[in-house]
């Protein structure tokens, strides 16, 4: 963890891609006409592949692009979560904004300080997508199933403490079909330097990703 008050960072993680094919086949017959005494002979021939072969299949995505991610928290939920925060948020630059965007709110209320990510990310397919939801969870211990995010989520809430001052930050996954919406929500007091209550964090970080979902979702294909 950084020194405050300096925020904790959020790591995006690159996500496996599935390219799926499927190949077709060629017929083989002998000839359409022969003397009765060779009827049974093969010939050598090959008949023309037919046009009913099928046909190469690719994986159906729900979502081909992440939303903007600045846009997916409503104004008065960032300045319930994040005071004296810039309600437009600042967007993280992104190798592949197409597939991958994260923004960030963060300011300091007199001795209270707030930080709050949201990002997506779109896979090729919804098996990938839940092979990634996964490997999320395998890193965070202690947390449990949030109902009703999304075709799966999760949220978890840890405390730490670094020169006696508290950190505590709650982190939710969610995968709807072939994308995920990842929300970091953590706060300090640099005064008392105690940290927020773990029943406040965690509902304000399922508070946004259940605005970001729903942003999501209004972004289909």
């Amino acid at each position: 963890m950084r020194s405050f008050p300096l925020p904790i960072a959020l790591t995006a993680r690159l996500s496996p891609v599935i390219v799926l094919a499927a190949a077709g086949w060629a017929l083989s017959s002998g000839p359409t006409a022969a003397p009765s005494d060779a009827a049974d002979k093969p010939t050598g021939k090959t008949r023309p592949p037919s046009s009913s072969a099928p046909a190469q299949t690719q994986a159906v995505k729900t979502y081909t692009a992440a939303p903007a991610p600045c846009g997916s928290i409503a104004e008065k939920t960032v300045s319930s979560l994040v005071p004296k925060a810039k309600t437009d948020g600042k967007e993280i630059v992104s190798t592949d904004s197409a597939l991958r965007r994260t923004c960030s709110w963060n300011a300091l209320d007199e001795y209270e300080y707030r930080w709050l990510d949201v990002s997506f990310e779109v896979l090729a397919s919804d098996e990938a997508a839940e092979r990634s939801y996964q490997g999320r969870l395998e890193d965070k211990s202690g947390g449990g199933a949030v109902p009703g995010l999304g075709n799966a989520g999760y949220s978890v809430v840890n405390l730490t403490t670094k020169d006696k001052q508290e950190t505590r930050e709650g982190v939710v996954v969610a995968r709807a079909a072939n994308a995920l919406v990842i929300v970091t929500y953590n706060g300090s007091d640099f005064e008392s330097k105690k940290a927020p209550s773990a029943d406040e964090i965690n509902k304000g970080a399922i508070k946004a990703a259940k605005e970001a979902v729903a942003a999501l979702e209004a972004n289909r294909s």
